[in-house]
């Protein structure tokens, strides 16, 4: 019954050559009652404005460059020989080192099959234990398990769910279900579905009932929301940048119309719906500044609202309570603007009336400290629940808006990770959210409004995680600033500082360090590895003080803030230089890169996956889509020649030199659309022959020269993969 659309849409590969119309609609396979299998890819809940999580296996966070490249000459004959030399000189590199793989990769297959066993055992019993989060509206229950969505009655048993949607069935055998919005009359359901080789995904709009057919696709969309039973709003993605708005209807008299184009280069657009669903918000933020534009959802038919226009360093989100706008913002008066960035409050709740949102008119609700990072925001018919977190510890926030108090309450010591999962009643009486850390598998937990009370939704079938012990430390950096440490270790290890010790960093974008459940991760814990986690200057984790103090001419504090934190765990004990590998992600590789530059003594291996190495060359190319808006973190080298010799500093291919390298293996992807492989395979060739310059320039005996492995994945992108394709990696 599905023939004709999966012949339609096989074969396609998630990009702008998707056509733009779908005809008639396509019949789905007969809802069947089937006993749902568990899966590890979920992500059901409700877009925020930037820190939802992504699919299990992600690289968060994320770098923000496009590989797109190609040099802007003014003779077409030198532009095509310049494309020819590049794409040959890219092509040669490759094959080298593939070659180079092909011949290093074979010891370690034993391993690896040893591994892989082991994370499969690990994944078995502690992920797909936890199920998928439920979505509730009225007495029905939505959720995704294995590719497939599912409807199940509140109070029926899930093995008699009836399936909407199987990913299979319509032929996107390489895809995975990302994001999920059901329409308020529940008769619409749209799906965006994302391949592991592409950023863009495709969004399937299902009309729901007796029988599910898929009424339209689109392609190349971001986010999108339904303000009212028939009308869909949704961003279109196009070389990593997001500024359009469409609304598209399904009435009788369908059709599609912009609605909201974004003009300046630094700023992203994604949609939101507030809790209660009086508004959708059309958000336009850059990295410091932010503007927020609402559609009535009861006349989605008008022009959209501005609430205020964009200030720069002003960020604010926005949701709705009784006709007031509820704005979590930087912003403070005047007056005190400058004391709030440095010494008084970062993040604010304050409030507005719908018909008078200027900031003129805005009033102070609750009001974060300083050092204090705001994890998540919910709001609820009568109350507000904020997560925080506070030297390296979360707490939940209660703001009561009939008692006008308000409640702190500090969770478990081991949680470095939460999930609020999703409430489409805004009047419900009970917040669900998960805690985790990298070695704590989810943990479900509730909030009782009624009952002012957390309680903890214990899962027979899963373990408890009782032989990790979490320690956290401050290390004092070059400028005396103190540097938080987390760090697991097995309670039963002995003589600590004879074990591995991994080593993670991130510290850019003013995000934090991914510090969610891995299999990986638990699995090292068990075998004695000690695991640390720095949280340098650049990131989030201390607000947005911490983020601006590693940031452009910043941007060294947070390279002192790792090495410190490197000499701090081998002092106090925990492992020491020759067995200390360090670990980093997409931008984190500069810092990792940097410290592998300044202080190749401190560690005996480093591990990059896709790593952003060459800062100087990719902000001086400003054809690349995303460079402009890139700007507010590393500076503008090509206007500012203090910018480009202190990029320059730092930078890691920059400052290869001969020396004792650590060993150092890095994974790429062909398809990564935002660090181009060109770079990353330049830095490990000029890596490789400084190290081979040394060890051929010293006749030490014994003279140690390192490993310099590079993998290019043929498949996988930069933020996105499927469990099967981490778990192969």
């Amino acid at each position: 019954c599905c023939a004709g659309l999966r012949n339609l849409l096989q074969g396609l590969s998630f990009s702008a050559k998707y056509y733009s119309m779908h005809n008639r609609p396509q019949t789905m396979c007969p809802c069947s009652k089937i006993k749902p299998k568990k899966c590890h890819i979920l992500d059901c809940s409700k877009s925020t404005c930037t820190h939802r999580s992504a699919p299990p296996g992600s690289i968060l966070p994320c770098r923000f460059f496009s590989c797109k490249e190609g040099t802007k000459v003014p003779s077409k004959r030198k532009q095509n020989t310049s494309i020819v030399t590049s794409d040959l000189l890219h092509k040669n590199l490759l094959k080298s080192e593939q070659e180079n793989w092909n011949d290093v990769s074979p010891p370690y297959q034993a391993m690896a099959k040893r591994i892989k066993e082991k994370l499969e055992e690990l994944h078995n019993t502690y992920t797909l234990s936890s199920g998928s989060p439920r979505m509730r509206f009225g007495e029905n229950v939505y959720f995704e398990e294995n590719g497939c969505i599912f409807l199940a009655k509140a109070d029926d048993d899930e093995g008699n769910a009836d399936i909407l949607f199987n990913i299979e069935n319509l032929g996107f055998s390489d895809a995975f279900i990302q994001r999920i919005r059901i329409s308020p009359d529940q008769r619409h359901m749209a799906i965006s579905l994302k391949s592991e080789n592409s950023e863009e995904a495709t969004c399937i709009i299902m009309k729901l009932g007796n029988l599910p057919v898929v009424e339209k696709v689109i392609p190349s969309v971001f986010s999108f929301e339904w303000p009212a039973n028939d009308v869909l709003y949704y961003t279109t993605q196009k070389n990593l940048k997001c500024q359009n708005v469409f609304m598209t209807t399904f009435t009788y008299q369908k059709h599609t119309k912009l609605v909201y184009t974004e003009q300046d280069a630094r700023f992203f657009v994604d949609l939101y719906c507030t809790k209660d669903r009086r508004f959708l918000t059309i958000n336009s933020n850059s990295k410091t500044t932010s503007e927020v534009w609402l559609v009535d959802c009861r006349h989605p038919f008008e022009s959209p609202a501005l609430v205020q226009a964009r200030t720069t360093g002003v960020i604010y989100h926005i949701e709705h309570r009784k006709e007031q706008l509820y704005i979590l913002t930087t912003y403070g008066e005047p007056a005190e603007y400058k004391a709030i960035l440095t010494d008084n409050y970062i993040h604010r709740l304050m409030k507005a009336p719908v018909a008078s949102s200027g900031q003129e008119n805005w009033q102070l609700v609750y009001a974060l400290e300083k050092q204090t990072k705001l994890v998540d925001f919910e709001m609820f018919s009568d109350d507000c629940i904020i997560f925080v977190k506070t030297a390296g510890h979360l707490y939940l926030s209660v703001i009561s808006f009939v008692s006008h108090s308000v409640q702190s309450i500090k969770l478990p010591t081991w949680a470095c990770e939460f999930e609020l999962e999703s409430h489409p009643q805004h009047t419900t009486s009970t917040c669900y959210f998960q805690l985790s850390s990298p070695v704590h598998p989810p943990k479900r937990f509730a909030y009782s409004f009624k009952e002012n009370n957390l309680i903890e939704q214990a899962v027979q079938e899963v373990p408890i995680i009782t032989n990790c012990h979490t320690t956290r430390l401050l290390a004092k950096s070059k400028d005396e600033t103190l540097v938080p440490i987390t760090v697991f270790h097995n309670k039963n290890s002995k003589e600590l500082h004879r074990r591995p010790l991994l080593v993670h960093v991130y510290g850019a974008y003013g995000i934090d360090l991914n510090m969610s459940f891995k299999e990986e991760k638990l699995m090292l814990i068990e075998e004695g590895w000690i695991l640390a986690y720095c949280h340098v200057r650049g990131g989030g984790e201390q607000g947005l003080d911490w983020h601006r103090d590693g940031c452009q001419h910043n941007k060294l504090k947070g390279l002192h803030d790792l090495r410190a934190c490197i000499m701090l765990l081998h002092q106090l004990g925990f492992s020491q230089p020759k067995h200390t590998a360090l670990a980093a992600a997409s931008a984190g590789g500069v810092l990792a890169g940097a410290l592998c530059n300044t202080d190749p003594k401190l560690i005996r291996a480093m591990v990059l996956q896709a790593p952003f190495v060459d800062v100087l060359n990719t902000m001086m190319k400003t054809h690349l889509p995303l460079t402009i808006e890139e700007q507010e973190e590393w500076g503008n080298p090509l206007e500012d020649e203090k910018c480009m010799k202190y990029i320059k500093s730092y930078c890691p291919y920059q400052n290869i030199k001969p020396q004792c390298y650590p060993s150092v293996f890095i994974t790429a992807y062909e398809n990564d659309e935002r660090i181009p492989l060109t770079g990353i395979l330049q830095y490990v060739q000029k890596l490789r022959k400084a190290a081979l310059d040394h060890a051929s320039r010293t006749s030490k005996k014994g003279n140690w020269i390192p490993n310099i492995i590079l993998d290019v994945q043929a498949s996988g992108s930069h933020c996105d993969s499927s469990w099967e394709h981490s778990l192969n990696e």
